[in-house]
């Protein structure tokens, strides 16, 4: 089942562009899976917030959570170095992708029904408290406990391909096996202190290496959105993400893998 899901997942993200003429090209989803009674749901409710629900509140059946990565193409994030504004690709890549994830959940719960399966969807987005700015589902921290990754201090979710791209979920009846979590940190920093790049791209200094002054960053987020707002609800930045160590892989992967072998010897 597992890689049955799998597979539909990366055979439609890789015929979407060109069925639906989109600007943004994506790369091969990476796809993760976590038990709906896992106990990192509860704790969230204190890591984020006390109404950040868990997949049970959600839907009552749920016994599965399918996460996947949507990683955008190299030239979608170099495109977005420059300072000042976000790039119209990059606010164009964001809609678009949002719009990718409701149609993909539409087909997996379609295809899961099929199966006598049922399905819960989340919104992509602006799914949070637009005072507070805390999201009550959030698709990075979820993905977090499906395996695909693990935080920057950038608070991005830094997967095996990187950061350069969207998280969508799907909460589902299905019994699946949970996907094995990472084991050490892939943000360099939190590795062994050797990079602060995301936060030296940050104009604003909304970001800190132990502070994140979230309605600063969503200032910023909402300008852009005033400037690309004849393409939808673009309301981004994204620049401690652009041209740095974890842009397009866990750059934490190959000093793991040295430090293991050394232990070996």
């Amino acid at each position: 089942m597992e890689n049955l899901i799998e597979n539909l997942i990366i055979e439609f993200v890789k015929n979407y562009s060109k069925e639906h003429n989109t600007k943004t090209k994506w790369l091969t989803p990476i796809v993760g899976f976590a038990d709906s009674n896992d106990p990192e749901f509860l704790e969230l409710k204190q890591v984020i917030a006390e109404k950040h629900l868990t997949p049970k509140e959600v839907l009552s059946e749920s016994e599965s959570v399918i996460c996947y990565f949507l990683p955008f193409e190299k030239e979608i994030n170099l495109g977005n170095v420059h300072p000042g504004l976000a790039s119209e690709i990059w606010a164009i890549s964001y809609v678009e992708t949002n719009k990718m994830i409701e149609d993909l959940n539409d087909y997996l719960s379609e295809k899961l029904g099929e199966m006598n399966h049922t399905c819960s969807k989340i919104p992509p987005t602006h799914n949070f408290d637009k005072e507070k700015l805390i999201s009550y589902w959030s698709h990075r921290h979820v993905a977090k406990i499906a395996g695909l990754g693990t935080f920057g201090i950038n608070n991005m979710l830094i997967t095996e391909k990187g950061c350069n791209g969207r998280f969508g979920s799907l909460i589902t009846s299905a019994k699946l096996k949970p996907s094995e979590k990472p084991d050490y940190e892939y943000c360099l920093y939190k590795y062994n202190g050797s990079c602060k790049l995301c936060i030296e791209k940050c104009e604003k200094e909304a970001l800190k290496i132990n502070e994140f002054n979230r309605k600063e960053c969503y200032k910023v987020c909402l300008t852009n959105q005033k400037v690309y707002e004849k393409y939808g609800v673009a309301d981004v930045c994204a620049k401690c993400l652009c041209n740095v160590p974890c842009s397009f892989k866990n750059p934490a992967k190959n000093l793991n893998d040295k430090l293991k072998s050394e232990n070996k010897i």
